[in-house]
């Protein structure tokens, strides 16, 4: 089967860019972020594997620590994005 030119299986890469732009224009409020698994969820999932299979012996409090690991760091920023707001504030009073 020959497709015609306006087939869109046939669409140029500079075409399907601007068929992209064109799409993405229409929802100009909106943010897509694709970050994975991580380090943190990698070490978790290793760990549990590892504890799975008998590999190691650890108690689960430690092979799930990747896991609050992730929790830990995300209260320890937000703790200082606290502190800065804070002293921000402070030096707007005086």
């Amino acid at each position: 089967m020959i497709r015609g030119r306006g087939d869109p299986l046939l669409l140029t890469a500079k075409q399907k860019i601007k068929t992209n732009k064109i799409d993405m224009s229409d929802n100009n409020n909106t943010t897509v972020t694709s970050s994975g698994i991580g380090f943190f969820g990698l070490l978790g999932v290793l760990f549990i594997g590892l504890k799975l299979t008998g590999v190691i012996t650890w108690s689960w409090v430690w092979v799930l620590s990747p896991i609050w690991g992730i929790l830990l760091v995300k209260l320890f920023f937000l703790a200082l994005l606290g502190v800065v707001i804070f002293i921000g504030s402070r030096k707007l009073d005086k």
